[in-house]
């Protein structure tokens, strides 16, 4: 996994990328894990199987979510 900084992700945002279709590229600010770049592939495995975990929960424990022009997003509670 490779792991680069904000800025250099900016300034090299094509090979980043590249290397993200093969592997995770996690981006950092200020030292810290902020971000994981994953290609579209890795992304639909993991909706794929958030779906599936969340279909094999109890109605009554599935979490609420929101679905708009194809992103998912959980709901906060108030």
């Amino acid at each position: 996994m490779r792991r680069i900084s904000t800025v250099e992700f900016i300034r090299n945002f094509g090979s980043h990328s590249d290397a993200a279709l093969t592997e995770p590229v996690i981006i950092t600010k200020n030292g810290r894990d902020r971000l994981a770049l994953i290609s579209i592939e890795q992304y639909n495995l993991l909706q794929h199987a958030f779906d599936a975990l969340e279909d094999a929960r109890p109605k009554s424990r599935r979490a609420p979510v929101r679905r708009s022009q194809g992103k998912t997003a959980l709901r906060r509670k108030a």
